[in-house]
């Protein structure tokens, strides 16, 4: 076996026990890193680990999903880069089944999307429902970009009004 550097991974730490395995705890967690975090099917993961020099089953990277997913999808969630304290949060009218929708969608400084919402009216109450949403999850940006003036003024002092950028 070739050893791969598996660097986009998340890293293994002491509180999953990988003992008894064949394999490394490094290419165990990126098989389920890998099968989780893409649209892949097993037999891609076990191709995907074919070309870097790793031989195994589709089987076993299944057995390894089943066995590890849960904690390293806890690990990576509790280990994951805090979001930026940056946010743009924009709106678009979109058409599903020949309706005016508005998707609000509110990203980042880094590009993450950190919601998305999709309302069949645009109010104050949508964008506030959108905004409450984000703020108990994430930690309160210290700027906010919207092209929806009234949200800015309501949840922040410190905002950049976009509502002439078209």
């Amino acid at each position: 076996m070739k050893k791969a550097s598996m660097s986009a991974s998340p890293s293994t730490d002491a509180s999953i026990s990988f003992k008894g395995y064949r394999f490394p705890p490094d290419v165990i967690s990126y098989a389920v890193w890998l099968y989780y975090r893409f649209p892949l099917s097993l037999r891609m993961v076990e191709e995907i680990l074919a070309a870097r020099g790793i031989e195994l089953t589709y089987e076993t990277v299944q057995d390894w999903a089943a066995k590890f997913g849960l904690a390293i999808a806890k690990r990576i969630r509790s280990t994951a880069l805090g979001r930026g304290d940056k946010w743009h949060l924009d709106e678009v009218v979109v058409t599903i089944n020949g309706k005016k929708h508005w998707l609000w969608r509110a990203v980042d400084q880094h590009g993450s999307v950190l919601d998305v919402l999709v309302q069949s009216h645009r109010d104050t109450a949508a964008a506030k429902r959108l905004m409450r949403k984000l703020l108990r999850r994430h930690v309160r940006p210290r700027w906010l970009a919207s092209s929806f003036e009234r949200i800015s003024r309501d949840f922040f002092d410190q905002t950049v009004d976009l509502s002439d950028n078209r």
